[in-house]
């Protein structure tokens, strides 16, 4: 078994970033809801252009590493204005929207039309609010928000940061993922997680769901070091399992240092090793390293599909 990560389709998070984006999006759908009635949505004028200069403005002066930080605040308070006025425009025509379809100014396929934009638009209208208040937060009070308090894509909000500590890239956005190999390469489990897990605290329930699938628990279960939680846990395991192959973390005592140099246990981290290039086929050739899908639930079945197409290529193979 190993975890690994998969992105989602979503551009690098900066709160000037996702604050345009939030900009760009309820602007886009202000005009269309003008289209069938201007006279709800108002004489006001959306002002896309003049907020992307001012989002790029931002942007240039935050790339620059030896700049004043405090000169970015001035136009991040401008850039935070103009969000908080559209939100506030696009609540405004919502409820003028609102009234006339209820009262039936509109005919069938207008009214139709018309409630889809403004259920699109209240979508986006927490997740705006949830942008504007970290981006203040971080900004102009200096405050540092919490990865779990952070929105990090207008469209993929269940988006997590997960930090890697990989040196090519020690930041991903996206889910992590859990597979369970057999021998012949075989994926026989998989899992996504909406918030990244301990490791050691999945191995209760990967025996469980192998023991479900096969009728009894493996003969043989290998991990890497993030699965280990302690040896008295790997003690129980190996009361129930004949050979369990996870390395101890920190320092050793001379009977676990000779239990990692047993045989077996280097035999079994060598088949633990196979479970790495499964994972590099997995993104390299059926492009699991990103989904392009969108919302959590397309997610899930979009690394279902990859795993089911993995092993359809393996069952050929064999």
């Amino acid at each position: 078994v190993d975890t690994t990560a998969c992105e989602t389709n979503i551009h690098y998070p900066t709160d000037s970033s996702l604050l345009w984006d939030c900009y760009r999006v309820t602007s886009r759908l202000i005009a269309r809801v003008r289209e069938y009635d201007a006279e709800a949505v108002g004489p006001g004028r959306l002002q896309d252009r003049k907020v992307k200069r001012l989002t790029l403005r931002i942007t240039r002066r935050a790339a620059n590493k030896e700049a004043d930080r405090s000169q970015l605040e001035r136009p991040y308070r401008a850039l935070l204005a103009h969000v908080s006025r559209v939100l506030a425009w696009s609540r405004q025509a919502r409820t003028r929207v609102r009234e006339r379809l209820e009262s039936g100014t509109y005919d069938l396929q207008v009214g139709l039309i018309l409630t889809g934009l403004l259920n699109e638009l209240e979508g986006y209208d927490g997740l705006t609010e949830k942008v504007i208040d970290q981006a203040s937060r971080r900004i102009l009070a200096g405050e540092k928000v919490p990865n779990s308090e952070k929105l990090f894509s207008l469209f993929e909000p269940h988006t997590e940061l997960l930090l890697r500590g990989k040196v090519a890239k020690p930041i991903e956005f996206g889910h992590m993922i859990l597979v369970q190999q057999v021998a012949e390469k075989f994926i026989t489990g998989y899992e996504v997680f909406e918030r990244r897990p301990n490791d050691a605290s999945l191995v209760d329930s990967i025996l469980k769901d192998h023991q479900k699938t096969f009728g009894q628990l493996p003969e043989s279960f290998t991990a890497d070091k993030a699965f280990y939680q302690s040896m008295d846990k790997l003690r129980a395991l190996e009361n129930t399992i004949p050979n369990v192959s996870i390395a101890k973390k920190g320092s050793r005592t001379e009977e676990e240092t000779a239990r990692e140099h047993h045989p077996i246990f280097r035999a079994l981290q060598r088949f633990r090793a196979g479970i790495e290039g499964t994972i590099s086929a997995l993104k390299r050739v059926f492009k699991l390293s990103r989904c392009l899908y969108r919302s959590f639930r397309t997610f899930c079945s979009s690394v279902g599909a990859h795993v089911f197409a993995h092993n359809l290529v393996v069952l050929a193979r064999n």
